[in-house]
């Protein structure tokens, strides 16, 4: 167990898996190397830290957004942020971290504020290939900027590191596990997509779906993550279409499914792409429009360009569109197993691992 004199490293994230899930692998990892680990973020991201080791301290601090709220709520902005940086200024001298990460979101910047004002060694890690708001201004404010996904469209002077996207405990046990390709016997589709956007994959999917042939129908169960005020219809939808499957907002087993299925159809959020190349599965990646500067775009094309996934733009999508791609992967076995070995080799396993190593090359210079 770490004791306090063990040293401190401070993790900022905002609200969302995409930012959570990489700052949760590098809390297990350094748990394990016997470093003390705090989370700094706000109510919202407190939400998904469920799944961090119970060690790990989680500190809500203030910050705001000009995103959101009306007039008062943005006037109301700069102060909620200079009583956050100053909330972590003082928890920061009161016991002073050997590094801080922020991982994206407006949650990160009281913690990235009071380090730089404190001139605490720091690090940023961005997901995305295209870089969030927060993370451009504080890219310049740092002394390391790890990319998750290569290449990032990073400012001008800014060098990055090509980390690759951490991943989860449960992610990495199932690493490049045998892949079974499509045939005459029970296949699997995963559906996912983040809580943003997710709307349309419940709208097209499962249409999509039921318009397969029927001998592809007979062997297919699906695994679908849609909305809470989606999954009736999804639901119904996939009955009415005699098709089993099983329907939830949010499945806490991804990794199992994802393991265990001949073809995923995902949002290419980073943790999305990241858990897919490393288990290796072919996808059918449906970048979110409505993503800053079109980060899933950015995030979806490596792993297209590599061979493991077929890229289809929102604008493009259709039951039709998508169902010709289905079977383009459920009806060429030889095809699926090359696009999984090309996401295996996309993949980054030991993201976490290298992000460690930054991490403590930060502390030794501290």
């Amino acid at each position: 167990m770490a004791k306090a004199r063990d040293p401190l490293l401070l993790i900022a994230a905002g609200g969302t898996g995409g930012h959570m899930f990489p700052a949760q692998a590098l809390a297990e990892a350094m748990v394990r190397r016997g470093w003390r680990v705090k989370l700094s973020t706000d109510a919202r991201g407190a939400r998904y830290a469920g799944g961090f080791p119970h060690v790990v301290k989680v500190e809500q601090v203030p910050s705001a957004t000009f995103a959101r709220g009306g007039a008062l709520a943005k006037l109301a902005v700069p102060f909620r942020i200079l009583g956050g940086i100053l909330k972590a200024s003082v928890a920061n001298l009161t016991d002073r971290p050997a590094v801080v990460v922020g991982f994206g979101g407006y949650p990160t910047i009281p913690a990235l504020g009071a380090a730089w004002a404190l001139r605490i060694p720091r690090a940023i890690h961005e997901q995305n290939g295209i870089m969030g708001r927060v993370n451009r201004v504080f890219a310049k404010r740092v002394n390391a900027f790890a990319c998750g996904t290569w290449p990032t469209d990073l400012p001008e002077g800014v060098q990055g590191i090509h980390t690759g996207n951490p991943v989860r405990g449960a992610v990495l046990e199932r690493a490049g596990a045998g892949y079974i390709p499509p045939g005459d016997y029970p296949i699997s589709i995963l559906v996912i997509g983040g809580s943003q956007g997710a709307r349309i994959l419940s709208d097209v999917v499962p249409a999509a779906i039921a318009s397969l042939p029927d001998q592809v129908l007979a062997n297919l169960r699906v695994s679908h993550q849609a909305r809470d005020e989606d999954g009736a219809r999804v639901t119904e939808a996939y009955a009415n279409a005699g098709i089993p499957a099983e329907v939830e907002p949010f499945f806490t087993d991804v990794p199992r499914r994802l393991s265990e299925c001949q073809l995923v159809i995902s949002r290419a959020g980073a943790s999305s792409v990241a858990d897919i190349s490393v288990i290796g599965r072919p996808a059918i990646l449906i970048p979110y429009a409505a993503a800053a500067g079109d980060h899933q775009s950015a995030n979806a094309r490596g792993l297209s360009e590599a061979g493991g996934a077929i890229t289809i733009p929102e604008s493009q999508l259709s039951a039709d569109s998508l169902a010709r791609q289905i079977m383009l992967v459920l009806d060429n076995p030889g095809g699926a197993v090359q696009m999984a070995q090309s996401a295996l080799g996309y993949g980054i396993p030991d993201a976490t691992e290298r992000l460690v190593a930054l991490v403590e090359e930060l502390a030794g210079k501290s």
